[in-house]
């Protein structure tokens, strides 16, 4: 029988719950991370998962939902805010922090509330959803994939980036894990104005399953596309 278990954060919608229904069709048995109980629990239904309210700017709502989960084998830190489009002259610093309060914070916070039942399994996987527009080499050098390195969206971008170096600083401090960073691509989502006009949620999907299934001889600390390939950082 098949016994693994996921968590993916914001599973409720979007690129999580492609995720998630990718997962259970692997076998997985899913719990759907989701800080509105209502949602959570529709989306679990949809998908065959369980629902587990999760809100990961919340302290106690991670303690809680860690203490009902026993065991983990993949952690999908999904959850992602983009509140606005603008520039650092035109980002408020309150933006800014409830950006990485919930990008950057929530993914440690969540990380190492579960990092005791990521280690009690054989082969435990994270997967941080990140972005393309993170990529400093990107932003800087625009290769034909990312046109759009115009400074615009810093707090979602810069967040993202720090995003990718704990990505780094994870999978070199935990023996035994693989821990990489997927950059999905404009998925057609409310992340933000830009983002409705992406393309399938469900190719991204895929692309963090890929991750979340890697073999033992599989890769760790790095980032790459929805379809495999290395993004430069």
């Amino acid at each position: 029988m098949n016994d693994r278990t996921a968590l993916v954060t914001g599973a409720n919608k979007g690129i999580g719950k492609h995720i998630a229904r990718l997962l259970v069709a692997e076998g997985f048995t899913v719990h759907i991370g989701s800080r509105d109980p209502g949602r959570g629990r529709l989306a679990a239904e949809e998908v065959g998962g369980l629902p587990l309210v999760l809100d990961v700017t919340d302290h106690d709502s991670i303690t809680r939902a860690a203490s009902q989960v026993d065991g983990l084998d993949v952690l999908v830190n999904n959850a992602g805010i983009s509140p606005s489009l603008a520039p650092p002259a035109d980002t408020g610093l309150d933006e800014l922090r409830n950006t990485f309060e919930t990008n950057v914070f929530g993914v440690v916070a969540v990380t190492n509330a579960f990092l005791p039942a990521l280690r009690r399994s054989p082969h435990p996987r994270i997967v941080n959803v990140s972005s393309g527009t993170s990529s400093l080499v990107w932003s800087t050098n625009p290769n034909p994939q990312f046109p759009h390195g115009n400074g615009n969206g810093a707090a979602y971008r810069s967040s993202k980036a720090a995003l990718n170096a704990l990505t780094v600083f994870y999978a070199q401090t935990l023996t035994g894990f693989k821990v990489n960073a997927l950059a999905p691509g404009l998925r057609a989502t409310d992340l933000n104005a830009r983002a409705a006009t992406g393309g399938d949620p469900a190719e991204a999907a895929a692309g963090a399953v890929r991750l979340a299934l890697l073999p033992e001889d599989g890769p760790t600390g790095g980032f790459f596309s929805w379809d495999g390939t290395a993004v430069p950082w």
